[in-house]
């Protein structure tokens, strides 16, 4: 997400910062580079100009230039720019306080509607939020088909309309089927096509004056860059949107769409899609995304996450077998790795750490499919030799090997790195034992 950005401004600062003394040519010179990264990246030139105008008003003036690390007061300013050009502040959903909560779901064919319907479904499903989707596309072939499997996959209500072709009847009966189901919240899945049309507006005006929505959700392509934010604005315009649902941002490293949409439209950024899967929709903050631009990490996204997915019996019972007498066993180290996968692809987990870089993370070569042959080798061996490696034998090991269909140099590796983990948990445990050298132990 960001990578190009990323890489791009940070790189800017970082020549900006590194220097003792900074004067204001320096800035002025900085924020010239900062200008042609923001418009590579795909952001509108009214909106980079703004931008660096604010930036150059606070930067350019002598209590920045006498500080102590000026650099440093350079990175803040920018920071908290971005986070004004983001949206400012996370901006949840409105909720009836009179049940049921209406959400219309627009935007052009081939922006994710429908998928996004689901995981948003899913999402406040689990805030007790009770969804109820309704397919309210009648035009595309199988769209309703589409949303209902979704619909089973989420184990949320669904209602199809059963061949009923007048859109605003059939949202009607949608939101009273939603009624019977004792549903709180309910997502509207409308039509939408390749461009926008006056039939399409007109019949999403008439359903908006029908139903009275609580939320109008413009669904938009995160890649399409400036063509997103010219669909946003007329969405806008013909509906007053409530809020924008950003997809496919996990592919999209210049970030031209999220950080024009709001400054443009003023209808602030809800969630954004970061996965194909139904779990791959998360709520946007502004600050923490600002922090991802600027490599600052996002350590508060990564403990929500771990929150949500990790058990915390589990883990805890994994944290003080690490540092037994016994120590843990492969048994252990298999539960410890799936409950890391369940934070989502390894990649996108480091991201959010402060300091990791989008070029740090290509060296790395993180590949997810090594995470699953080192399961289907550990697999492959019997409780008991799970339980004590030591006795994997080279037969054993021969037997492993074409049991997980991996070869046996792997599955030595495997067991040469686990006995080496063992050691170092086990030192780590001892009173006294020393920090590691990349910085404080973490809670426990």
């Amino acid at each position: 997400m960001f990578d190009e950005l990323s890489a791009k401004l940070t790189g800017a600062l970082q020549r900006l910062t590194g220097r003792g003394v900074l004067t204001e040519e320096a800035v002025r010179e900085g924020l010239r580079e900062i200008r042609r990264i923001l418009l590579e990246a795909d952001v509108g030139f009214d909106l980079t100009r703004q931008f660096l105008e604010r930036v150059e008003q606070k930067a350019v003036g002598q209590d920045l230039i006498k500080s102590v690390r000026p650099g440093q007061q350079l990175v803040r300013i920018v920071h908290d720019e971005l986070v004004a050009m983001l949206g400012e502040k996370q901006a949840p959903l409105a909720h009836a306080t009179v049940p049921p909560t209406v959400i219309l779901l627009v935007g052009l064919q081939g922006s994710g509607k429908t998928t996004t319907a689901a995981k948003l479904a899913r999402r406040l499903k689990l805030e007790q939020k009770a969804p109820f989707l309704v397919a309210a596309d009648v035009y595309r072939p199988a769209a309703a088909l589409q949303l209902e499997t979704l619909a089973r996959q989420a184990e949320v209500g669904f209602f199809g309309g059963d061949g009923e072709a007048e859109v605003v009847a059939l949202v009607r009966h949608g939101i009273e089927a939603a009624g019977r189901a004792r549903a709180r919240t309910v997502l509207v899945d409308t039509a939408g096509r390749l461009q926008i049309d006056r039939e399409m507006m007109a019949e999403l005006t008439r359903l908006k004056a029908a139903v009275k929505p609580h939320e109008i959700l413009l669904v938009a392509d995160g890649m399409t860059g400036q063509d997103a934010v010219r669909i946003a604005q007329g969405f806008h315009e013909a509906l007053t949107l409530t809020g924008v649902i950003l997809t496919k941002l996990d592919g999209d490293s210049r970030g031209g769409a999220a950080l024009s949409i709001y400054g443009v439209t003023g209808a602030p950024i809800k969630y954004v899609g970061t996965g194909e899967k139904l779990d791959g929709l998360e709520p946007f903050h502004p600050e923490r995304m600002a922090g991802r631009i600027l490599q600052q990490g996002d350590v508060l996204s990564l403990v929500e996450k771990a929150q949500a997915a990790v058990d915390e019996k589990e883990a805890e019972q994994l944290a003080r077998k690490a540092v037994s007498k016994r120590g843990l066993d492969l048994q252990d180290w298999l539960t410890a790795m799936r409950q890391m996968q369940k934070l989502g692809p390894l990649k996108g987990v480091l991201g959010m750490l402060p300091g990791v870089s989008p070029a740090m993370l290509k060296s790395a070569n993180l590949d997810e499919r090594r995470v699953k042959h080192l399961e289907a080798i550990v697999l492959s061996m019997t409780p008991a030799e799970r339980a004590d490696p030591e006795t994997m034998t080279g037969s054993r090991r021969l037997r492993v090997a074409r049991g997980s269909g991996r070869p046996v140099p792997e599955v030595n590796q495997l067991l040469a790195q686990f006995r080496q983990m063992q050691k170092m948990m086990k030192g780590a445990g001892k009173p006294g034992a020393r920090r590691l050298p990349f910085g404080p132990r973490f809670p426990g």
